[in-house]
């Protein structure tokens, strides 16, 4: 199946779900390429920017799994580069 490389923003509103986030993102660490994040404390949020490589089904079974958390949002995009390796 082939790869594309993507990019998925997360905002954070509940802070309880932090631990839970990131076990998902270590669970699926070999299609993240980087991770940012960024506490926005004055608006009580956080950011966290991610760019992967991986099939859509991958991406999009790590994006629906934070996308199911309470208090988390998460939207991604697709490059149109397709890796056929």
């Amino acid at each position: 199946m082939e790869k594309r490389i993507g990019a998925a923003i997360i905002l954070i509103e509940n802070k309880e779900n932090i631990d839970t986030m990131n076990h998902i993102l270590s669970m699926n660490s070999g299609i993240i390429l980087a991770r940012q994040g960024i506490p926005l404390r004055d608006k009580r949020i956080s950011v966290i920017n991610l760019i992967v490589e991986g099939t859509n089904d991958q991406i999009n079974a790590l994006t629906g799994r934070i996308g199911r958390l309470d208090g988390v949002q998460v939207k991604s995009v697709f490059t149109q580069f397709k890796d056929l390796k």
